[in-house]
């Protein structure tokens, strides 16, 4: 049976409110102390997992201390630093961009728009929303690979473009949920709906989701 727009706005808030349920402690996962450590970290999780990551820039942020040192730091040597999160020669000339470009052109200050965020090297939308929901507590939804492969399940999209799913998404979703909802998919996608061997039958959202039935 199809759905109207209405009847997916609220099944979108029953699925919301059993995330809450079952992930109440839902948060990112990437460690940071400043925006900028959290624009870098999230630079360097693009096509790599946010442990690895943690384990890279518990160093990383010790040796480059300040943004400054990102920004005026040799990027040949940066890559070698950021080497096991792959990737490296591009996230590195990304990393040195992005943070000379604060410095020289925004006073050192993480930019908190998204037309502003996307301007910087290696930045998309998936980097600015983690900044703007993150740092910024403006509402904002972080499409990762977790968020892609739910939502089609869930049929509260039907494309793998993320930029479309955010759209998708805004309109289905209370904004105030938008930045929450992400990281609580996400430790859903690590514990339960694993790709390959999606734990349907103790899924706290499988109720509300038309591909239960396919996948027990």
């Amino acid at each position: 049976m199809k759905e109207n727009q209405g009847e997916k706005k609220d099944r979108a808030a029953m699925v919301t409110q059993a995330l809450y349920e079952a992930y109440p402690n839902a948060k990112c996962s990437l460690y940071y102390k400043t925006p900028y450590e959290l624009l870098i970290a999230t630079i360097l999780s693009a096509q790599c997992t946010d442990h690895r990551v943690n384990q890279v820039t518990q160093s990383l942020f010790k040796k480059y201390s300040t943004l400054k040192d990102f920004a005026y730091c040799d990027a040949t040597e940066l890559a070698k630093d950021i080497h096991s999160c792959g990737y490296h020669n591009q996230k590195a000339r990304s990393i040195q961009g992005a943070s000379l470009k604060i410095v020289e052109e925004n006073n050192g200050q993480v930019p908190d728009k998204m037309e502003a965020l996307i301007e910087l090297p290696g930045v998309g939308r998936k980097t600015a929303n983690c900044v703007l929901g993150e740092i910024y507590n403006l509402p904002s939804m972080v499409i990762d690979t977790h968020m892609v492969r739910i939502m089609n399940l869930l049929k509260f999209t039907a494309t793998k473009d993320a930029k479309k799913i955010e759209f998708d998404l805004m309109e289905l979703f209370n904004e105030k949920d938008w930045v929450k909802l992400t990281h609580m998919v996400i430790d859903h996608g690590r514990a339960v709906c694993i790709a390959r061997r999606p734990q349907c039958q103790s899924c706290a959202i499988s109720h509300y989701c038309p591909s239960v039935e396919t996948k027990i």
